[in-house]
């Protein structure tokens, strides 16, 4: 099943190592075929309040979303991200296209 790698980063403080880290993060990607859906847009507010910048990256399942966050290359850039802002990331299985709301009731 589809997995993603979910952040919601804030106090984003763009500088050489976000610089850096952006520019490295792709070749750590590739070899778990994993790409961005969704990478930091401005979001159209409709309902409540949002803090922050919102970043999706969809794996083929979960082996390779874990393999990816441990992977000695994403491992090597993480501190360019972690120690330059603030935020949640987190690892979370998709659903397909048959899903239906009332599934999370069984």
């Amino acid at each position: 099943m589809t997995h993603y790698a979910i952040a919601n980063l804030k106090n984003v403080r763009v500088g050489a190592d976000i610089v850096e880290y952006l520019t490295r993060i792709d070749d750590t990607l590739a070899p778990y075929d994993g790409h961005f859906i969704v990478h930091g847009h401005q979001p159209e507010h409709v309902e409540g309040e949002w803090d922050g910048t919102l970043i999706v990256i969809e794996f083929p399942d979960y082996a390779n979303a874990r393999a990816w966050y441990d992977s000695p290359a994403y491992q090597a850039i993480l501190p360019l991200r972690t120690e330059n802002s603030d935020g949640v990331t987190m690892l979370l299985e998709g659903v397909d296209r048959t899903h239906r709301a009332t599934d999370v009731l069984s």
